[in-house]
């Protein structure tokens, strides 16, 4: 069966040329044009990635992208305004994984939508069934899952490719460059913001002091390490 790609935009000749595209490769996609008709689509089917608009009717993208990411980590790419570096970072504040400018060329959006995809599949085949412990911190790699004490935290995909990736090399430092290579691949055309964007929000899910980090820590002038 085909990948499954939601596609969410208020311009309805955008959407048609998108889900076009991406059927003449094999994937199923379905479609919104407003906030709302896309969290609740996202709420009954697990995607393998959302297109995702920032203006939308109803909802904006990024409220969409936030309330998503409440019960799943399924990959966001955020389409955003071109040269408006605000709306990227907001959109990796909300929890996407990439974001595409627009006007886009409808190449790079099926080369970048297969790049999340191939990074994901191979994860999934990469994943050891293994649950690994520091004090109170438990990741469960089979399952994905992140746990403090008790309580579950939900990680978007990419902090928890980044937590996973820093936890199984303890105290080996990575540039924000080399995270960014490693995480989100060589041809991601994004900054070390990004990087940046992602630890922070990953010491505010998983550390009890986010200044004061207990896990994620760095190396000022050089990059991120896990402390164990």
């Amino acid at each position: 069966m085909g990948k499954k790609v939601l596609v969410v935009d208020d311009e309805k000749l955008i959407v048609k040329g998108i889900r076009f595209s991406l059927e003449q490769d094999g994937m199923e996609v379905d479609c919104a044009y407003d906030g709302e008709e896309a969290l609740e689509a996202a709420k009954k089917k697990e995607y393998d990635v959302v297109l995702l608009d920032v203006m939308l009717p109803k909802i904006t993208g990024f409220e969409v992208c936030q309330q998503i990411r409440e019960f799943s980590n399924m990959p966001i790419i955020m389409l955003t305004a071109k040269g408006d570096d605000m709306d990227k970072i907001l959109g990796l504040e909300y929890g996407a994984d990439d974001y595409i400018t627009k006007p886009f060329n409808i190449l790079e959006v099926k080369a970048r939508i297969k790049a999340i995809m191939r990074r994901s599949t191979k994860k999934a085949a990469e994943t050891q069934a293994k649950v690994i412990k520091f004090e109170d911190l438990k990741i469960d790699c089979e399952s994905r899952r992140v746990y403090v004490g008790n309580k579950e935290v939900n990680l978007t995909a990419k902090e928890f490719d980044l937590l996973e990736l820093l936890i199984f090399n303890p105290n080996k430092v990575y540039s924000r460059e080399n995270l960014l290579n490693i995480v989100w691949g060589y041809d991601y055309p994004g900054d070390v913001r990004t990087v940046d964007v992602h630890i922070r929000r990953l010491r505010e899910k998983i550390e009890d002091n986010p200044s004061e980090p207990k896990y994620i820590h760095t190396k000022w002038g050089v990059g991120y390490f896990f402390q164990n």
